[in-house]
């Protein structure tokens, strides 16, 4: 049984601007595994919406997608395990079936062997698929090296855990069609990180379905063609004049530099504007504590679509409408 297909929605909290109802989308012909009827989902959760700031609130940057059969997690970033842990215990953690890392800064990587690790400690029997940029290959490989104690140790002397649940299936992708099955498709596509290459973003369509999450990016041509005819674009966002007022950092050109490399809310209208989806979604949000108010009306100058500020463990389902509670969480144990 799947966890998020079946879930419970309780404890409804929405931040959402300008909702309007969803339009019923037609299967078309040629869609990547269109079914013969309208019931399916595609699920993502919101995971963790912050940055490299530590926050008890805004976990690092991950997001959770389930298309049928299939569990992707993109980024991993910090606290990704203890999310999909308390919303579906040990069958979610050790049950994704890939991971698609956006590029390699550590704020969405710093949470991938706590996944990797844990996931297998937890139940998974199969080796973990790993999508990323050049040099993903090098990361896990120095990963297997950094914990080859423990992985000996409960491989082969002490719990005998399954020895395929720890391998890594690695491939680093240069855009394109990354990954299809069970009706899924994943296509990666480049976006301008400035200096930091190669950075990408990735869109999932499954059954008539889709959704783009961005990466981390500035204005980008690329996305726009990519997102085209999306249901949902999950996009990073920075605010320039909360993080002036909010960071600690003296020197004016550092903080010049962090939001060159990233899209301002405004900005970020234009390219949803562009792009047409049924729901616009900020995530990875820069600054925390950065109040909704302070992305949404900028945005607005650009953009009068549906438009929601992402916060942890947001459920978006995208069916014959596009829908957003918050996901259930399973009680302690």
């Amino acid at each position: 049984m799947r966890v998020l297909a079946t879930s419970r929605l309780i404890g409804i909290t929405i931040c959402l601007a300008g909702i309007a109802p969803g339009i019923p989308r037609q299967t078309k012909a040629g869609d990547v595994g269109a079914p013969d009827n309208s019931s399916a989902e595609i699920k993502v959760i919101l995971l963790g919406t912050g940055n490299p700031r530590p926050s008890i609130d805004r976990f690092g940057p991950s997001t959770l997608i389930e298309a049928g059969k299939v569990r992707l997690l993109v980024d991993a970033g910090r606290g990704a395990s203890m999310r999909l842990f308390q919303i579906g215990g040990n069958e979610l953690l050790a049950g994704i079936d890939a991971v698609l890392l956006t590029h390699l800064h550590s704020d969405h990587v710093v949470g991938f062997p706590d996944l990797w690790l844990t996931g297998w400690i937890f139940g998974r029997q199969r080796p973990l698929a790993v999508y990323g940029p050049a040099g993903t290959a090098a990361m896990m490989e120095h990963l297997r090296r950094a914990f080859s104690f423990d992985i000996t140790t409960r491989r082969d002397v002490d719990e005998h855990y399954a020895a395929a649940g720890v391998d890594l299936n690695v491939k680093e992708v240069t855009g394109g069609v990354v990954l299809q099955r069970d009706g899924v498709k994943v296509t990666a596509f480049a976006v301008d990180h400035g200096p930091v290459a190669p950075a990408y973003g990735y869109r999932i369509d499954y059954a008539g379905r889709s959704v783009v999450i961005s990466g981390d990016t500035r204005a980008s041509d690329s996305l726009v063609q990519a997102a085209k005819g999306t249901d949902v674009l999950i996009h990073e966002v920075l605010s320039p004049e909360v993080e002036r007022r909010l960071s600690k950092v003296a020197d004016p050109e550092k903080i010049a530099r962090i939001v060159a490399h990233h899209i301002t809310p405004e900005d970020a209208g234009s390219v949803f504007t562009r792009v047409g989806p049924k729901l616009a979604v900020y995530s990875h949000i820069v600054p925390s504590p950065a109040q909704p108010e302070d992305l949404i009306s900028p945005t607005r100058r650009t953009y009068h679509g549906r438009l929601a500020v992402g916060y942890d463990l947001m459920l978006i389902t995208i069916g014959s409408e596009v829908s957003i509670a918050r996901s259930p969480v399973l009680p302690d144990r």
